[in-house]
């Protein structure tokens, strides 16, 4: 199991994918989702939704996670041909200095390119590790031969192009998976692994699942719309921050009490609790202060669900982010032992 959803991760965190820009990873998700034989649709936003029959339809529950991630887009082409962004999501420029990007033109063309600071010649610049990183001194150096904004424009490059960056997936000898975009590329491959057991064990679920991959999420509107009015409880499989005063760590499941948008559906939570408790499932119960997720914005539009919150701990969020292999069993855990379980009361 681990092997398969290390591959999956590696394989989904190479697939540039930022919120506007997600059609590659849905179509890979989706594509295996047919395989196995599962009913997908597509939302008009471009979501993902596969559904897993069970042995209750008039009563549903949905499991979002989502393949987009943190980006740029192409905010002005400067007068030396370099590259001024807008970023996508909640991108500190702290951490993208130096990192390798990939611009997309809407021709379908890329080009490489890497995030400098301007003045990053120490030879140049004195005291250049005082200046801010900001959209002001912050520019993509294109690896191509350009001096002028004319030459750029002649590459395809326009205003509004995607930029994508380099996730640099590692895994090491001792168990750790370092990657960006674990957030939440990580839960989906989890998600694709139940499929796969669901499929090879010819499992029976005893209540009809939505599995919605969400294309929107890190913009805040991935999941709050297409939900089955038979759905009465909605899970965001999300990422578990970690930190200073955070429960949280890289090797257990983190349960989220509450985030930014408030606590968490009482009875859900004290039933994921439960099963960790049953199960012998490593968990921390946590509150993340800065932290939004699709379940909610689903509630935020109107959904009428119990809803709560649990995935693997991810260290370092939005930048180089890191788990271990025993956080991913423990999620995935708890992941299996949710979706077999009876219905938490209302």
């Amino acid at each position: 199991m681990t092997e398969s959803i290390l591959k999956t991760i590696s394989e989904l965190t190479a697939i540039p994918s930022p919120s506007g820009n997600a059609y590659k990873a849905i179509a890979y998700v989706e594509n295996i989702a047919q395989e196995l034989g599962f009913s997908t649709q597509t939302t008009n936003k471009g979501a993902l939704i596969i559904t897993v029959d069970g042995d209750e339809k008039e009563r549903q529950r949905c499991i979002t996670a989502h393949v987009d991630t943190l980006g740029a887009m192409v905010k002005e082409i400067k007068d030396d041909g370099r590259l001024a962004l807008s970023l996508i999501g909640g991108y500190s420029y702290n951490a993208l200095e130096g990192e390798y990007c990939e611009i997309e033109t809407r021709n379908g063309e890329t080009y490489s390119g890497t995030i400098c600071l301007h003045e990053t010649s120490v030879h140049v610049y004195r005291d250049n590790d005082k200046i801010p990183r900001d959209q002001e001194h912050m520019e993509v150096r294109i690896d191509e031969k350009v001096t002028s904004e004319e030459e750029t424009k002649r590459l395809g490059i326009q205003v509004g192009n995607f930029v994508s960056l380099n996730p640099r997936t590692e895994i090491t000898p001792s168990g750790f998976i370092k990657s960006r975009h674990l957030d939440d590329k990580a839960s989906v491959a989890m998600i694709i692994e139940f499929l796969k057991k669901i499929n090879n064990k010819g499992l029976k679920l005893p209540y009809t699942t939505q599995f919605y991959i969400s294309n929107n999420e890190e913009i805040g509107y991935g999941a709050n719309a297409s939900i089955a009015p038979e759905i009465e409880e909605f899970i965001a499989f999300d990422m578990g921050a970690l930190g200073d005063g955070q429960s949280s760590d890289e090797y257990t499941v983190s349960i989220c009490a509450k985030d930014s948008s408030g606590p968490y559906h009482k009875r859900l939570t004290d039933h994921l609790v439960s099963l960790c408790d049953q199960q012998n499932i490593p968990y921390q119960i946590d509150i993340y202060p800065y932290y939004g997720s699709d379940a909610s914005a689903a509630l935020r539009a109107g959904a009428d669900v119990r809803h709560a919150l649990f995935g693997a701990g991810i260290e370092s969020s939005h930048a180089m982010e890191r788990t271990h292999i025993d956080s991913l069993k423990a999620t995935q855990a708890l992941l299996e032992a949710y979706c077999m379980s009876s219905m938490t009361e209302k």
